[in-house]
């Protein structure tokens, strides 16, 4: 447990040390290819103020999430027990795949000034792709099977060949729930933090050393990049950042055998996600009036006079509600 725990502080602080280190220098490289955030018009007409302010920022904290990570795969191997950690191994696949997918639309709309980038149905395509092979592996390999544990119980529920299409429609919904949650300084990263706490505290009550590195990872990368991008925010993770933490949280999940439970601790990134839904349901099931003033649900709160500041904590409350209903949850 000692070894264990030093592991834990060792990653999380080298991967919060690595992410401030690269995002310093990262954000001038940014700069210097004018890889700025636009702002739409439709957006808060306060947020004007952030046009320009580069994106892509995801770069640094998934460099130092790799960095890291092969550290400890280095480490384990030299002590023969590499095959511990592949389940860790297959999950950060997972998060960097949807981060490169992120990163590709970014350049794409950045860089090369291509006004859409990628393509909705394009990007979701990709992501199930992404997903199935996670899960097809993951599978495979025996470290999921096809039974569900449920929430508040002792039972699971045995999904057979359904088990399959729930978790990739389970993953895609969160990865994409946690990049709409990306839309003001600081949120995205805040409720992330949130729940990679909770990740480290299952881990060490259950000793499980690849979740408690799952944590180390999200705590380390989404505390250093708030010191870039807590109100006024100096950098903006993008797509690349928003779509590989919310792989890695869901991720996490799946590596804990919740799924269920998964739902319930990512319930701010799903809400988000349903805002956005229900939104367009309802514009165009009423031709053209608004359930809110503005989707994702965190804009309504700005357009209600709500400050950056205040929802943020808002939200970030919530999350810790969440997880603490997430640790009754899997009867830890």
């Amino acid at each position: 447990m000692r070894e264990f725990s030093l592991e834990f502080l060792a990653l999380s602080v080298g991967v919060f040390l690595l992410t401030v280190l690269a995002e310093w220098r990262l954000i001038p490289v940014l700069r210097s290819h004018k890889a700025g955030q636009r702002i739409l018009e439709i957006g808060p007409r306060w947020h004007k103020a952030k046009e320009g302010t580069p994106t892509m920022g995801g770069i640094g904290f998934i460099l130092a999430a790799l960095i890291g990570a092969s550290a400890f795969f280095i480490l384990r191997a030299v002590r023969g027990t590499a095959m511990t950690e592949v389940p860790l191994a297959l999950t950060l696949a997972f998060a960097v795949g949807n981060g490169a997918i992120g990163f590709v639309d970014d350049y794409c709309k950045l860089v090369k000034k291509q006004n859409e980038g990628l393509t909705w149905y394009q990007k979701l395509i990709l992501q199930i792709a992404v997903a199935a092979a996670y899960v097809s592996v993951m599978s495979y390999m025996g470290f999921v099977d096809t039974s569900v544990d449920l929430p508040f119980s002792s039972k699971a529920w045995e999904l057979g060949w359904f088990f399959y299409p729930v978790s990739i429609l389970v993953l895609v919904g969160v990865v994409n729930g946690g990049n709409l949650t990306d839309g003001i300084d600081g949120l995205a990263s805040s409720v992330t933090f949130v729940i990679g706490g909770l990740f480290a505290l299952v881990a060490f009550a259950w000793r499980d050393p690849s979740v408690g590195l799952v944590s180390a990872i999200l705590l380390g990368a989404t505390l250093g990049f708030l010191v870039y991008n807590f109100h006024p925010a100096k950098v903006f993770m993008g797509d690349t950042g928003s779509l590989f933490l919310g792989a890695l949280v869901i991720g996490g999940a799946f590596m804990l055998r919740a799924h269920f439970v998964g739902l319930i601790v990512c319930g701010v990134f799903i809400f988000e996600m349903l805002s956005s839904f229900l939104q367009v349901i309802y514009f165009k099931l009423t031709h053209g009036k608004r359930l809110f003033r503005m989707a994702p649900f965190h804009h309504h709160l700005e357009k209600c006079g709500w400050n950056e500041y205040a929802i943020v904590a808002f939200f970030t409350v919530c999350e810790i509600l969440l997880c603490i209903l997430g640790w009754f949850a899997l009867g830890v």
